[in-house]
Formats: C-alpha cells, sequence, structure tokens
C-alpha cells in the first residue's frame, strides 16, 4: 500500500479554525478556508548540507541513526531554526553532529527535496557548502548520526544515498570539479 504523504492528502482541517471546509489550489501549493478565509501555503523549509574532505580527497559522509532513512548514507547537517542564517545552521549542525566546528563553508548548489517525516511530506530546499572544519581527528558521531565514512565522491553509490537530493549535491561536485574525480 503506497502512503499519500503530500500535505494536501493529510490535512482536513483549517489550522486556524478547524473546519473541513479547507480546500487546496489546482496546483497543491496552498490551502483556503471557506470558513474563516484563512490561506496556508506549502513552503519549502531550508535545509544545509556540507561536504567535508579529508587530506585524501574523500567525502565525510553519516549513517543515519533514525528514520527518515535511518542506516542510508547523508551529507552531514539539518534544517536551518526559525530566525537563523544557513550559515549559523551549517556551524551548528556540523557541531552537533559531528563535534567539530566549521573553519570555511563556500556555497555549491541547492537542490528540492521531500523528507516524508511523521507521514507527511516536508518539501526542503537543500543549500550544500563544502565546508573545512578545525580537526577532522576530533569528528565524533553524535545528535542523529550513527557512523561515519570517508569515500571518494566518484565511488559513491547513490543506492546507498538517503535522497535523490543528496545525489544531485555530490553530482554537482564532481560535474564542477572532474579533475578530482
Amino acid at each position: 500500500m503506497i502512503m499519500k504523504t503530500h500535505p494536501c492528502d493529510v490535512i482536513k482541517y483549517c489550522l486556524r479554525c478547524g473546519s473541513r471546509d479547507f480546500k487546496t489550489n489546482d496546483r497543491g501549493h496552498s490551502f483556503n478556508c471557506g470558513k474563516c478565509h484563512f490561506k496556508y501555503f506549502i513552503n519549502n523549509a531550508a535545509a544545509v548540507a556540507c561536504l567535508i574532505f579529508n587530506d585524501e580527497g574523500k567525502l565525510l559522509l553519516t549513517r543515519r541513526a533514525m528514520d527518515p532513512s535511518k542506516g542510508m548514507l547523508d551529507l552531514p547537517g539539518g534544517f536551518v531554526e526559525p530566525d537563523e542564517s544557513a550559515e549559523s545552521a551549517i556551524i551548528r549542525e556540523i557541531w552537533e553532529e559531528l563535534g567539530v566546528k566549521v573553519t570555511k563553508a563556500e556555497y555549491l548548489v541547492s537542490f528540492p527535496n521531500e523528507y516524508v517525516y511523521s507521514g507527511i511530506s516536508v518539501f526542503t530546499l537543500d543549500l550544500a557548502f563544502i565546508c573545512v572544519v578545525d580537526d577532522l581527528s576530533g569528528v565524533v558521531p553524535a545528535d542523529d548520526v550513527l557512523s561515519i565514512e570517508y569515500i571518494l565522491p566518484g565511488e559513491i553509490k547513490t543506492e546507498e544515498l538517503c535522497s535523490e537530493s543528496m545525489a544531485n549535491i555530490i553530482g554537482q561536485y564532481i560535474d564542477k570539479y572532474p579533475r578530482l574525480y
């Protein structure tokens, strides 16, 4: 059985007044309440993904400790919190997940993603940054990271990655720096 997770399939009542007269527009990007006229937009949440390399040119990947995609490979990072910049989120997320400090971050690319959590799709815009950290020997998996692995970008099996977005980010890196791989 395929579970429908799009907000249009999950949200049935107005978030303000509780009315069942809460309908989506034709494109499925917003809801309108026929009773209180509340309008709710389905927007992307911002997330950051960090490409961190060791001295051998291998990419640091994490194994997810929890769902969604528990056990699959991921780039370290996470959601940008309210009132937080992407740059601040990078520093916070890498500290929380790996216990090291980011000393440099350079924007690479962004890709849309669909992150299914608790039975509902959360649409994200994954902002990828090439990052340098203070000391890779101090990396300790924490927070939602089960373990870390170092793999050359060209040797990563996309079917082991947790999302198409992560595969696209790594692919974009390889396309931008082909001489390295």
